[in-house]
């Protein structure tokens, strides 16, 4: 029943899609470029011989992707990557390798899908992690194109939430013809809302590359900053950059030349950062105003886009942010696979599993507030032997995580066989 409901629903409300895209686009959420892609219109060309369309939601699920891309393109298939930010779309641009490329997902409405569809006439469609759009899902099974949930994860509440409506999820989950979940209790839960296929095959972030580093630009910092104590507070939050300042200036009693490196989560920050900085007495650079950190600089805000990976290799030490303000972490993974003890908040619901492992090896430690912060940081630049067996427990931990990527793969091997058969 609720189905056709929301069919009419998304089919009735497409027209007003230009004045919603330009809304977004106006507030720096769409590429203004690009809008036709949100209406399912190409922007490329597709290739010529077999095509697999990943989606996924931003830019962490996204970069999850990648290691199935590889393994798709070394299989022959061309891969499509969709994602629906602009952040995201920056960033898979830069990582994408060879043989795939990305696009906006069409908004899910039945006109948009049916375009987009008719163009790009995936082989495969394999979508990620919480990913259920109805239009989007109905209209690729009922062109008989196998469908894949990977990565699948469904949290307790979500599982809550769609149990008030198990017949319209039930519908939607038995169209998919596996769901590869990232853990044991994401497939039960999955299996009790009615997936009819459902294997537990681990999380595909533990097997994305580290992020990339220009090597040119790594060494204008190293000679730069020089051998000063560096730590890098990653991916933060509103609120937590205050809290690091304050840690900075607790340290730097201690290791008066320490250089703190900020790292916003959200690039468009860097201006309101640095004004932070510099209105609590601390000598601040910009990196997006071409600023380099000299020996006077306390404070380096780096607030440019796709660079965490430079910056992830200044130093052993990461605080990891959106953990100290209640807002559920951010990944750890990335900055563990480069070799760096981890401090992170309390409040790191979106990756329990990879903290606590973490946690428990001694590759990572909670910090509470900015004097617990402070005081871990001091233990860490004190000890040089206590960070690199922190920062080798760090990176031994995620590699003993890793391998979801080639489960999955010989999870769809089958597709790829009937598609053979049928000449695909």
């Amino acid at each position: 029943m609720f189905l056709p409901v929301y069919r009419a629903a998304t089919q009735s409300l497409a027209p007003f899609s230009g004045l919603f895209l330009r809304r977004r686009a106006q507030r720096g959420k769409e590429d203004l470029a690009r809008l036709d892609e949100r209406r399912g219109r190409p922007g490329l060309m597709r290739p010529a011989g077999r095509l697999a369309w990943l989606h996924g939601a931003s830019v962490g699920e996204g970069l999850a992707l990648l290691p199935l891309v590889d393994r798709l393109i070394a299989k022959g298939f061309h891969v499509l990557v969709t994602t629906g930010t602009v952040t995201s779309a920056r960033i898979l641009d830069q990582r994408l390798p060879s043989g795939a490329f990305h696009q906006y997902a069409p908004l899910d409405a039945p006109r948009f899908i049916e375009r987009f569809l008719d163009h790009w006439r995936p082989d495969l469609f394999l979508l990620a992690e919480s990913e259920i759009w109805p239009n989007m899902i109905c209209a690729v099974h009922a062109r008989a194109i196998p469908i894949a949930s990977v990565n699948a994860r469904l949290s307790a509440r979500s599982f809550r939430r769609w149990r008030l409506a198990p017949g319209f999820i039930s519908a939607l989950l038995s169209r998919i013809d596996i769901c590869l979940a990232q853990s044991e209790d994401d497939a039960a839960r999955l299996l009790q809302l009615g997936a009819p296929r459902v294997h537990a095959a681990g999380n595909l972030k533990y097997d994305v590359e580290a992020p990339p580093a220009d090597p040119a630009r790594l060494r204008a910092l190293y000679a730069a900053i020089g051998p000063r104590p560096v730590w890098i507070a990653a991916s933060t939050h509103s609120g937590e950059e205050a809290l690091a300042l304050l840690a900075h200036k607790h340290l730097a009693r201690q290791f008066p030349n320490l250089l703190t490196v900020l790292a916003p989560r959200h690039d468009a920050r860097g201006d309101e950062i640095t004004l932070l900085a510099r209105e609590t007495g601390l000598e601040a650079a910009q990196r997006s105003r071409g600023e380099p950190p000299n020996s006077a600089t306390q404070v380096y805000v780096a607030d440019t886009m796709g660079e965490l990976g430079l910056f992830y290799r200044l130093s052993n030490a990461i605080f990891v942010g959106k953990s100290l303000m209640g807002r559920g972490g951010q990944n750890p993974i990335e900055p563990a696979k480069l070799g760096s003890a981890i401090l992170h908040g309390p409040h790191v619901g979106n990756f329990v599993d990879v903290y606590a492992a973490l946690d428990l090896a001694g590759g990572a430690f909670v910090v509470n507030d900015a004097d617990e912060l402070a005081r871990r940081l001091a233990v860490l630049f004190g000890d040089p032997g206590a960070l690199r067996r922190a920062a080798d427990a760090s990176r031994d931990s995620v590699a003993a995580m890793s391998g979801a990527s080639d489960r999955v793969m010989r999870a769809i091997e089958p597709y790829f066989a009937a598609m053979i058969v049928s000449g695909q």
